[in-house]
């Protein structure tokens, strides 16, 4: 098949696509033939440039090979080409100069940081048919002029590191205009590589380069193209307890210089040290700048001696050895005091062995955990430095620039984490940082004017692909997210660029539904354990017995993922599933059974202590998802013929939740029953009388029974007395040990037989051996006469998502805006603008933004002590003269003020990072029979609320996941 590459085809795929063409017009472009019958194309690029120009060429010359196994040839010299030729080298380069005309070129391009120009020209030479042009204003910027050009000829930027196969095409030809990129939004972008342990330094060491045993310059030049590929160009290289340190490696160094990449450290890890191989405390002493300034000093030196000629980031300030508080202070104040001294001497350094002006070498001040308190203590960092804020380690931003910082010369940046290690608990094993929530906080951010260092904690970076993918576009295009809605689409791209459109899309939406799930908890918090210190797993809070049994709930989700990544895998041709092993099978595969394997294990222990028959099954389920875990482990890594073995650790520092639960089922009791039955909302069987949940008028809800033996016996059951519009999917049936020992019926109403003139309650019964239990039922009809979508109460309790308001008002600037895809809700409302002062508390019905909400209720004299409860996604305040407030009334009640804000590391803060929400209780004073009204005044930025929880009875438990929104259908 010919095949004709119309690159302003594909402008989606690409955030640096091509510009649009007006095609009424009916122009014709410039073609150029790479490959066809009649021209091959030659690529030529600057032999006095720099060394990314040489691999980039031969990177290209690859690439052309892989699509259509056509590899051109690679030279140097304009005496040696002609027909087609592909001309590689900088906008200021002698080579470029011999084909352009800058006149054609806009004004300020040649300025611009890393961008890159596409034009093709007619006959340049008399040998040379054709020149495409592909022209950077720096190395980097030509290089991500190539291997944009590569990307649309269809090799993805993960080709190597995700096995991603390359479609093969009988002819290339591209049609192309003259295009100029524009600069990337954030000038240093890229990734750390961090808590590498159980995945690429043993990969590395042992799989791709033993012959260094750790991880070497082989590796991080596969690392440096794929940063190259994503239009990245900054590292922070490995640097955890066993890695050696990046400069002790020959060849590092040498190979970030020769792909042009920015070499920077942790906030861990001043002046390019790596503290924790590099520090020798029995030779060197304490790391302590109070009581051993000198040796420290000298070793600040001798590595600023050492790279005064890499291109890097000195990140300077002071820390402990590894993540730890600086030494020899006892308070803020002092810290700030001894902080201040550290920088003037570090740039002492600079000037002495750099450049007589500290302000023209790249540094940053990463404000990290303790080192924030320092710097609101006062702490002055000069201008020139870039100020690097935080998240807390869990996704939500610590602090962003305020008004004063956002004017610095150093401006601001971000390190963020999408793999972390610590406090309350890890997660190294599988991606799970929500897309939506990624590009909430940094999108937060550029709004401030943090533009200068995007950094990412990739971990391994094998298992974070999509993270670092999407992270790495926005920093290099951020207006491309602005609309929140985009996340989605761009995800869809990502998975169509590799799996191809028929698969792509419906790939993507079930990768949403993983991180969906994920957000709800992370597998690895799913054993409700915490470390540092290291406490032992428990059971889960996905109550089995109320909500239509939550746990079960939870377990048919990640089934229904499973179903569909098994689907998808069976359907796809070979040579794409090693990459969506990698991609897509292994962490949905993984996290369902780890969610299983507790679960399931829940399930276990609570009905055996019922005497429950069937808990010895979930017992053996829970095992078997233990078991399964290791066996695809050992799967990934031999996938693609054993590339990736030792990649994929199933058990990162073996703590406690990767272990099997401990499950007590307990032995057979004698038990005056041999059957029990148990209704939806109860917990003991022993009650005569059961009541099913209510049912409201014209709901689709169901509510379950679960009738299971306690002994082994064969025992026959049927529902009698059951009007005829009573609905139950099961009326009769036998228990049998060895067949089956349980049933689960589930009871819902036929709205179209049942009408106002009959009972609004039923009591039918379950037959079952000689025995009989009776079953109550019983319909609200308070919501017949309201109009559909109108909140009510079902079942002692009202759920209402944020974005489903009864009405909105807004005062420009000021609004309540919905960002698709945030929070548990799937769109949470959040105030806006951000970088703006609160609005004052004294008069928000007036001034203030609001959200309103009507509430219907039945019988108020029925509730016992009822509160509200609200749920935010758990950011935190943008600056320290902001909080994360809202004004909430109920009814004519007063506006009382809730802050969402935690402090610190308390266990607030840490029952909100592992469940990605943060809850405020109100107590309610009044409610109407009827109408009720709730409103939510904006006071501070960022603030975004996701669901409210109307707790109509202080007895129950509430759910820990979301529920249906409590609404008239």
């Amino acid at each position: 098949m010919k095949y004709l590459l119309q690159l302003l085809s594909l402008m989606l795929v690409s955030q640096t696509a091509f510009p649009k063409t007006d095609f009424a017009k009916k122009e014709t472009l410039p073609a150029f033939e790479i490959y066809s019958k009649k021209h091959q194309a030659i690529i030529l690029y600057d032999k006095e440039g720099t060394s990314l120009d040489s691999i980039a060429s031969h990177l290209l010359a690859e690439d052309i090979y892989k699509v259509s196994h056509y590899k051109p040839k690679v030279v140097t010299n304009i005496s040696e080409v002609e027909g087609n030729v592909i001309v590689i080298g900088t906008i200021a380069s002698k080579l470029v100069n011999t084909f352009i005309d800058k006149k054609t070129i806009k004004d300020g391009f040649e300025k611009q940081w890393e961008s890159y120009l596409y034009k093709v020209i007619d006959k340049p030479t008399s040998k040379i048919k054709k020149a495409f042009i592909i022209a950077g204003t720096n190395p980097r910027g030509t290089a991500y002029g190539v291997f944009d050009l590569s990307e649309k000829m269809g090799v993805s930027p993960w080709y190597w590191w995700s096995d991603v196969p390359v479609v093969q095409q009988n002819e290339l030809v591209l049609s192309q205009n003259l295009f100029q990129s524009k600069a990337p939004s954030v000038k240093f972008r890229g990734i750390f590589l961090n808590d590498e342990d159980w995945g690429l330094r043993p990969w590395a060491a042992k799989t791709f380069e033993p012959e260094v045993g750790n991880i070497g310059p082989k590796t991080y030049a596969k690392i440096f193209e794929l940063l190259l590929r994503l239009k990245a160009n900054t590292i922070w290289p490995a640097m955890h307890e066993g890695t050696t340190a990046f400069f002790n490696i020959p060849g590092n160094a040498k190979i970030a210089e020769t792909y042009q990449i920015v070499v920077g450290t942790s906030h861990a890890e001043p002046m390019l040290r790596n503290n924790v191989d590099e520090w020798k405390e029995k030779e060197m002493g304490h790391f302590n700048y109070v009581s051993n300034r000198d040796n420290v000093y000298k070793y600040w030196e001798d590595r600023v001696k050492e790279s005064k000629n890499v291109d890097a980031i000195y990140t300077i300030g002071m820390r402990g050895v590894h993540d730890s508080k600086m030494e020899g202070v006892k308070t803020n104040k002092e810290g700030a005091e001894l902080l201040k001294q550290i920088i003037k001497d570090q740039r002492k350094l600079f000037e002495t062995h750099i450049n007589p002006d500290a302000t023209k070498v790249p540094q940053a001040f990463t404000v990290y955990k303790e080192v924030l308190d320092l710097y609101e203590e006062g702490l002055q960092v000069p201008d020139d430095v870039t100020l690097v804020w935080t998240d807390d380690n869990y996704g939500y931003i610590r602090r962003l620039s305020n008004e004063q910082e956002q004017k610095r010369s150093g401006g601001g940046g971000v390190y963020y984490h999408a793999s972390y290690w610590g406090r309350p608990h890890d997660y190294l094993w599988v991606e799970s940082v929500h897309p939506a929530l990624l590009r909430e906080e940094m999108m937060k951010a550029y709004q401030a004017n943090c533009k200068e260092i995007w950094i990412l904690n990739v971990g391994d970076l094998k298992a974070i692909e999509y993270s670092t993918q999407l992270f790495l576009d926005m920093g290099y295009d951020a207006n491309s997210f602005e609309d929140a809605s985009n996340v989605k689409k761009h995800m869809s791209t990502f998975y169509s660029s590799i799996f191809g459109k028929t698969y792509g899309k419906s790939i993507a939406d079930l990768k949403w539904d993983y991180f969906d799930l994920a957000f709800e908890r992370k597998p690895e918090f799913m054993g409700w354990s915490q470390t540092e210190p290291t406490t032992k797993t428990k059971q889960t809070a996905y109550n089995p017995f109320y909500f239509g049994d939550e746990n079960q709930t939870r377990i048919n989700k990640y089934q229904n993922l499973e179903n569909q990544v098994g689907f998808l895998k069976d359907k796809l041709p070979k040579d794409l599933q090693d990459s969506y092993f990698q991609l897509v099978y292994y962490p949905a595969k993984a996290a369902s059974l780890m969610n299983k394997k507790f679960l399931y294990a829940d399930k276990a222990n609570i009905y055996g202590k019922q005497g429950r028959l069937n808990a010895k099954e979930y017992a053996l389920k829970s095992e078997n998802a233990f078991n399964e875990i290791k066996s695809i482990t050992q799967e990934y890594n031999q996938v693609a013929n054993g590339r990736w073995n030792g990649m994929m650790d199933m058990s990162p520092r073996n703590l406690p939740v990767f272990q099997m639960p401990t499950i007590e089922t307990p032995l057979q009791t004698e038990s005056a029953d041999s059957v029990g039955i148990l209704v939806e909302n109860e917990t003991d069987s022993s009650i005569q009388d059961s009541k099913l949940p209510t049912y409201s008028h014209n709901s689709n809800t169901s509510h379950f029974i679960d009738i299971f033996l306690k002994k082994a016996e064969v025992v026959s059951w049927k529902l009698q007395n059951l009007p005829d519009w009573v609905i139950a999917n099961k009326k009769s049936g036998v228990l049998n040990a060895n067949e089956s020992n349980n049933e689960r019926i589930q009871i819902s109403i036929d709205w179209n037989k049942w009408n106002k003139k009959q009972p609004k309650s039923t009591q039918f019964t379950i037959n079952y051996g000689n025995k009989i239990k009776s079953i109550n039922l019983n319909i609200d009809v308070n919501s017949i006469d309201l109009p559909k979508k109108s909140f009510i109460a079902m079942e002692d309790k009202v759920v209402i998502y944020a974005q489903n308001y009864s009405s909105i008002q807004n005062k420009n600037p000021y609004k309540w805006e919905k960002i698709d895809g945030l929070g548990y809700s799937k769109a949470a409302m959040q105030a806006y603008p951000m970088a703006t002062a609160a609005l004052q508390t004294d008069n928000l019905a007036k001034v203030a933004p609001r959200l309103e909400y009507q509430i219907n209720l039945g019988n108020p004299d029925a509730f016992s002590n009822p509160e509200l409860i609200l749920y935010s996604v758990p950011t935190l305040p943008s600056t320290t003269k902001q909080g994360v407030r809202v004004g909430v009334q109920w009814n004519e009640e007063p506006i009382q003020i809730v802050d969402f804000v935690t402090q610190g590391r308390s266990e607030e803060w840490k029952q909100n990072v592992l469940s990605n929400k943060a809850a405020k209780k109100i107590a309610l004073k009044s409610t109407n029979k009827g109408t009720n009204t709730l409103k939510i005044y904006m006071i501070d930025e960022g603030v975004a609320l996701d669901y409210f929880y109307l707790n109509l009875n202080k007895n129950n438990p509430v759910p820990y996941s979301l529920l249906p929104e409590t609404a008239k259908e």
